[in-house]
């Protein structure tokens, strides 16, 4: 069992950002359905935007490019769905509202993506400041966020190397792989996952290992995988907290964080 009191602790930063004008700030989404989670990404090489819009009755999303905005539903565990979840009236309001944050969103593409990732950066090294740079004078936006400390966990002690990635799976689970000596690590040894229940990392050891080969017994090597799960894959870091910050802002939902 990972020890969860062993963290860092929370930091804040502050980023000055170009948002251009936000349209979808002027709409409002039903009382009922204020509150959507949010998370969108960048395709450099189709230049096509993804903005997800969650709901815990349902999902939205929506692909945008130079020749407009696509959608289509989810349930709310993510499944395809060929309708919306939603009644039509409800559905027209979170429609209208997403299609204009997902252009809002696409017009800042890829800049703001580039923006972000600096502010990131300044904040991993120590800085709690980002000011973007703009080549004319322009109306910029100032958002702060909390960004969560992570778990303390040493290096790998072992033997040989390892890497971790995501797995196919339920529960967003990864596979921690080992290899000897310098070689590439290729073994899966070990594998880690969200309890559904308590939203708690767990663990387990895979058949067939060699652990003296390893370099560690299993019963170490589970709660160090559970800490690198936590960090890498479920505590958010400061990239991914101000891209949500700067959904929420361009959607007119940060009430709260002013």
């Amino acid at each position: 069992m990972t020890d969860l009191s062993l963290r860092m602790p929370n930091t804040r930063l502050r980023a000055v950002l170009n948002l251009g004008v936000s349209h979808a700030a002027s709409l409002t989404l039903p009382a009922r359905m204020s509150a959507p989670e949010l998370f969108a990404d960048w395709d450099d090489d189709a230049q096509v935007s993804d903005l997800h819009v969650e709901f815990g009755t349902g999902q939205l999303h929506l692909e945008t490019s130079s020749s407009g905005v696509d959608h289509h539903f989810h349930t709310g565990t993510g499944e395809h769905r060929n309708s919306s979840p939603w009644s039509i009236g409800d559905t027209r309001e979170v429609l209208a509202w997403s299609t204009l944050l997902a252009k809002d969103f696409h017009a800042l593409m890829p800049g703001l993506l580039d923006d972000i990732a600096q502010a990131a950066g300044w904040h991993d090294s120590g800085f709690d400041l980002y000011i973007c740079e703009v080549e004319q004078p322009a109306q910029l936006e100032l958002l702060e966020i909390e960004v969560e400390g992570e778990l303390m966990t040493l290096p790998w002690l072992g033997a040989g190397n390892v890497s971790h990635d995501h797995i196919e799976g339920e529960n967003h689970p990864i596979a921690l792989a080992w290899g000897s000596g310098e070689s590439d690590p290729d073994l899966p040894i070990a594998q880690a996952w969200t309890d559904a229940r308590t939203g708690i990392p767990r663990s387990k050891a895979l058949p067939g290992v060699d652990w003296d080969a390893v370099g560690l017994a299993a019963d170490e090597v589970l709660p160090w995988l559970e800490g690198i799960y936590l960090n890498h894959h479920v505590i958010p870091d400061a990239e991914g907290t101000l891209l949500n910050a700067v959904l929420r802002r361009l959607g007119g939902l940060d009430a709260d964080l002013d």
